[in-house]
């Protein structure tokens, strides 16, 4: 909406100069308009699919004037990801199925997700909050993994169009697969110019715990079939925990110094995956949680990779205090979906900011411990350029 006095000034009059004047403001502010827009990006909404039960899941297509994003409302989930290489080609550089069925018959990537109520792992599925004992589903080698067997990955959200982007919402009841307290979850999705901003905030009508986190896979290459151990990477990181063999952290915080762990200094990925080194063995390459330098709470730098053949590269700035990076291991070409859509081992990195695995096991971590009365909020920006 315009101003009224611009809309009013030189209506009426003679005065040519005026007219001129009148005619230039509104070429100005409809510039500024439209370039806002372009910026912020436009907003749709469509039907992706139905679910067994009937409910329908949206999904929001995000356009700025550089990036176009997807994201759908099973899962609160990342669909795609359009940006351009070096030479202004589109293509998607993120991993995912053309079809709901693909995610539904899926049962082990997480392809794109919000994963809760507890992304990543807790101890034998159990932990303490005020000495009363709590017991959730395992679902990995004795372990809970991303919040059980019906994590919020396997939930519609409620969304609503929000400027430039999408909000969804979703509401986790007291005993949610065994986690205490009534949980309300909003997560952001905005796209402005190159930045997809992700903003959550969680609240609980009993003490629980939670971290939430995304679980896109990228690969900058925007060819889905191909390896990612090309592209270069940098972690904002001096530690990382060091994991036993179910990949559960021993709660110690290792210098990366010395250690192929060690992303200082930007180091492809497949530089030192297959070292000699215990840890990289037991995880089958990359899938450990770093320690970011910078305060918790703080937007920082957490992560840039670049991927040498098109340009492409993506920088992550985070107010958590650690990053999952996982080098898509566990992939196994196997295919999902009427489609029959599968993505081959270590074609997809993911980054997933986060507070530390097993963090309600180990009081020296940064806490995800969550009462009555506060509402946590975090925030994490993918942004995406190029260079020559």
């Amino acid at each position: 909406m315009l101003p009224c006095g611009i809309l009013e000034w030189g209506v009426g009059t003679n005065n040519e100069l005026e007219g001129k004047l009148t005619m230039k403001w509104l070429g100005v502010i409809l510039l500024s308009m439209t370039t806002a827009i372009a910026a912020h990006g436009a907003v749709t909404k469509a039907v992706f699919g139905t679910m067994p039960d009937g409910k329908t899941v949206d999904v929001y297509t995000l356009k700025s004037d550089q990036v176009e994003a997807k994201v759908m409302t099973l899962g609160a989930r990342v669909l795609s990801i359009r940006t351009a290489d070096r030479d202004g080609k589109m293509a998607d550089v993120v991993l995912g199925y053309s079809a709901l069925d693909g995610y539904l018959d899926d049962q082990k990537t997480y392809f794109g997700a919000v994963v809760g109520r507890y992304g990543n792992r807790i101890a034998n599925g159990a932990f303490k909050i005020d000495g009363h004992e709590y017991h959730v589903p395992v679902n990995n080698n004795g372990q809970s993994l991303h919040g059980g067997l019906v994590g919020f990955d396997k939930h519609v959200w409620e969304a609503k169009e929000i400027p430039g982007g999408v909000e969804m919402t979703l509401v986790s009841p007291d005993g949610d697969q065994g986690y205490p307290g009534t949980l309300t979850a909003h997560v952001k999705y905005t796209l402005t110019h190159g930045a997809l901003r992700i903003d959550y905030s969680e609240s609980t009508d009993k003490p629980t715990v939670v971290n939430l986190t995304n679980h896109t896979y990228f690969n900058l290459s925007g060819d889905a079939q191909s390896t990612i151990l090309d592209h270069e990477v940098m972690l904002a990181a001096d530690h990382y925990t060091p994991v036993n063999t179910v990949l559960i952290p021993t709660g110690e915080l290792a210098p990366v110094a010395g250690t192929p762990f060690d992303f200082r200094k930007s180091t492809a990925i497949g530089a030192r995956i297959d070292a000699d080194n215990e840890q990289l063995k037991i995880a089958g390459g990359y899938d450990h949680n770093w320690v970011l330098n910078g305060k918790s709470g703080e937007l920082k730098l957490a992560a840039r990779v670049v991927d040498p053949k098109s340009g492409r590269v993506l920088t992550v700035t985070t107010t958590e205090p650690g990053v999952q990076f996982y080098t898509g291991n566990f992939l196994t070409g196997d295919k999902f979906g009427k489609a029959a859509e599968g993505n081959p081992k270590r074609s997809g990195f993911c980054l997933e900011t986060q507070h530390f695995p097993d963090s309600p096991n180990h009081p020296a971590f940064p806490t995800t411990l969550l009462r009555p009365g506060v509402v946590r909020h975090s925030t994490t920006i993918f942004t995406f350029s190029t260079q020559k």
